[in-house]
């Protein structure tokens, strides 16, 4: 029987990993698909993703698990998203939709509108959610609702096909932004990408005889740390430009605290420090709103 919040007959997700497994059941959960497909490189996580009840089938074979989808979602690390772009050319259903989770979006964009045949329509997707955990065990259905998710149409995207998947993350409870590829990447650089190499930094700079007298605000500060190496690797040097550009702002401004604190100069440090926590509690402020 049809079910009217029903989008799509058959969803690939190729990646049945944290956010793939969090999206599978999070559709289950909403209806917005009569069957679900896991395409992963591990039996062990795709039988975990079927026993959560996130997919309703498992293959390891790309092909064969694409056959008849009319929506195929790339939840894979960036390198494998662009990887997978490449192999997508055939056994598709004409008239797919392709769309990703990929953490950087100029690269990929690119390359779909590159590389894929016309008859994938390709939009691209940025779901602003996720975890320094990985693994289907840690997936929940509910990590999309009240989420940002930014979507990255070009003037090449179908209109069609950017409709239905605005509608699609729309109902999954997301709130929905449109951004170009360009855009999204510099804002996410400072949003979320140099924070993590941040983190990423702070903990190597750490003496390894003083982690177990680690406060909880140093817990805090860098749980982030605590994410998947390769997966960050991967968006550092995708994104690289709009991420040196962050960086490079956020080393001139701990020069300049080092510089204060060695001219032992109050006031400038005093300066600096406020206009950081002026920052902080507006943040607090807009997601208060």
């Amino acid at each position: 029987m049809f079910n009217r919040k029903e989008l799509f007959r058959r969803v690939a997700i190729v990646g049945v990993g944290f956010m793939g497994t969090s999206l599978g059941l999070a559709i289950k959960k909403k209806g917005l698909a009569r069957e679900v497909i896991g395409i992963g490189r591990q039996e062990t996580a795709l039988r975990e993703a079927t026993d959560l009840g996130a997919i309703d089938q498992g293959t390891l074979d790309l092909d064969k698990g694409i056959i008849g989808a009319d929506l195929i979602v790339l939840a894979t690390p960036v390198n494998t998203i662009l990887d997978l772009i490449e192999t997508l050319g055939k056994g598709h259903r004409r008239g797919c939709i392709i769309t990703d989770l990929g953490s950087t979006k100029a690269a990929i964009v690119d390359r779909a509108e590159k590389v894929l045949p016309h008859s994938l329509l390709f939009v691209g997707s940025h779901p602003l959610v996720g975890s320094e955990k990985k693994g289907p065990a840690h997936a929940n259905a509910h990590l999309y609702e009240g989420a940002p998710c930014v979507m990255t149409p070009t003037d090449k995207t179908n209109r069609l096909a950017r409709e239905k998947i605005k509608q699609f993350w729309a109902q999954l409870g997301s709130s929905v932004r449109l951004m170009t590829p360009q855009e999204h990447d510099q804002v996410l650089a400072y949003l979320s990408h140099m924070p993590h190499l941040v983190a990423f930094a702070l903990m190597k700079a750490m003496p390894d005889n003083y982690l177990d007298q680690a406060t909880q605000g140093l817990k805090d500060t860098t749980r982030i740390a605590a994410s998947d190496p390769q997966v960050w690797r991967d968006i550092a040097l995708s994104n690289h430009k709009p991420i040196l550009k962050a960086l490079d702002e956020t080393v001139k401004i701990l020069a300049a605290m080092r510089k204060a604190i060695v001219a032992r100069d109050a006031e400038v440090l005093t300066d600096i420090l406020k206009q950081a926590k002026d920052k902080r509690d507006r943040l607090d402020k807009s997601h208060a709103n």
